[in-house]
């Protein structure tokens, strides 16, 4: 088993198609998505539904922008090791070029939370030197701000 880590999103207010996060592994680290977690805190009357659609994708060669970088995991075992990845989040421009595969899409009703627990046979891999993104596809209709984590696993 590998090093456990909660990749914090913290409540952004978003306007646009982002990417939730990017992650890219390190040359020597396979990195496993073990949940997917989202809320959010402005949407919370009947009229401001909305169905937001997600994809996580890989592949991508040239990093998006506009977001949060150097955002750190936080080790599920106290004092354990540094992660050894990239990553950003909420970019405003998304990763982009190279050979880029959908590797799931969902729908997410905003008025209750996002809650993916990927099962071990459906969980998502990031292989050594990959990058794989976890996608807002549209723009909501107006400002919502999401928050919420990812939960990851780092082995190598």
């Amino acid at each position: 088993m590998g090093r456990i880590y909660a990749l914090p999103l913290a409540r952004t207010a978003v306007t646009a198609a982002v990417d939730l996060a990017e992650i890219l592994t390190a040359a020597t680290h396979v990195c496993c998505i073990h949940a997917i977690e989202l809320s959010q805190s402005t949407e919370v009357k009947d009229a401001e539904e909305e169905m937001l659609q997600l994809a996580w994708k890989s592949g991508q060669t040239t990093s998006g922008s506009g977001g949060n970088t150097g955002v750190t995991p936080i080790p599920r075992l106290i004092g354990d090791a540094a992660h050894g990845m990239t990553i950003e989040t909420f970019n405003t421009t998304k990763a982009s070029a190279g050979t880029i595969v959908t590797h799931g899409v969902w729908d997410w009703n905003v008025r209750i939370p996002f809650e993916m627990i990927f099962t071990p046979e459906t969980r998502l891999w990031i292989p050594p030197s990959t990058r794989a993104t976890l996608e807002l596809v549209g723009a909501p209709a107006d400002s919502v701000t999401i928050g919420g984590q990812i939960v990851l696993e780092v082995i190598g």
